[in-house]
């Protein structure tokens, strides 16, 4: 009993228990702490969710709210009115958003809405054309063909890390995501194996080109996540369309919109038959981009 009672002591001092009205304040420093985590894990995923939480912190307490469903609600309100404010702000600084709002006519599409609601759609505008001269390609080639975007950028500040990439900091990169098919050799118009586009890998036949077998990088975002690919649907990647953009991507896209790399799995590079000096490898430190293609601009 006597040490049930210490912990008992200690939970009612948990920074999770503040703003109960019938606990004690945790010691400041503890709250101080638990709030400094939070503005660091949302300023990372979302970039403004930090400076929002802590508006929201300081009108809780001039408005006298302690229960969290209303802390919450305040928070959701400071959350939604600042991504507003970034996307009519980002143009000042160079980037514009790519839209979740997708209609019926809309070849050019943002896999997931939460894209849009972590600030992830953002671009330069030479990036933003490109993306929509490739839909408007495909579909003149393949009628009906949705083009399908993932990761761009952040609305502010170049050098900004978009975890976990290591180059989405400047508005001039874009990931798009693969055409597909299903084991008949369907054509899936705007599906993807993963629900928003990354992990679900296409993994090479014995005897592929591997640059990065016998590594072992202790500081690397190349996961292979295995125990998730058994998860996927067995769509394989449609060779004719993936093909028909990729070479777009490298003779209009170099052209025209100033493209100067695409980032590809040497694979699944040979596999597809894809010969051209704008296509790289990405290095053994960098994710993996059997999953996704990704392009970047001057």
């Amino acid at each position: 009993m006597s040490r049930a009672v210490p912990a008992i002591r200690l939970a009612r001092y948990h920074p999770l228990a503040y703003g109960n009205g019938n606990v004690p304040k945790a010691p400041s420093v503890f709250r101080f702490a638990f709030h400094a985590v939070i503005v660091l894990i949302l300023t990372l995923l979302t970039q403004i969710g930090g400076i929002a939480y802590l508006v929201a912190l300081a009108a809780s307490r001039a408005c006298g709210l302690r229960r969290f469903p209303g802390k919450l609600t305040i928070f959701l309100l400071c959350y939604g009115s600042a991504t507003l404010a970034a996307s009519l702000a980002a143009p000042i600084f160079g980037r514009v958003p790519l839209s979740c709002v997708a209609g019926a006519a809309d070849r050019l599409v943002i896999r997931s809405p939460i894209y849009c609601l972590l600030n992830r759609n953002y671009v330069t505008p030479d990036m933003r054309d490109l993306a929509k001269a490739l839909a408007t390609h495909m579909d003149k080639e393949f009628p009906g063909t949705v083009t399908v975007a993932l990761d761009g950028n952040f609305p502010f500040v170049r050098g900004f890390p978009l975890l976990p990439h290591l180059s989405h900091a400047d508005g001039k990169k874009l990931d798009f995501a693969y055409y597909y098919k299903d084991v008949d050799g369907a054509f899936l118009n705007g599906a993807t194996r993963s629900p928003i586009g990354y992990f679900a890998f296409e993994q090479p036949a014995p005897g592929d080109e591997l640059p990065c077998q016998g590594r072992n990088d202790w500081l690397t975002t190349r996961w292979n996540f295995d125990v998730l690919q058994p998860l996927f649907p067995a769509y394989r990647i449609e060779e004719q369309r993936t093909s028909a953009a990729i070479g777009w991507l490298t003779s209009e896209g170099v052209t025209r919109f100033g493209l100067q790399k695409i980032f590809i799995e040497p694979h699944l590079k040979n596999a597809l038959g894809i010969i051209d000096s704008h296509i790289r490898f990405q290095g053994c430190r960098a994710a993996r981009h059997d999953d996704h293609i990704h392009i970047q601009v001057e």
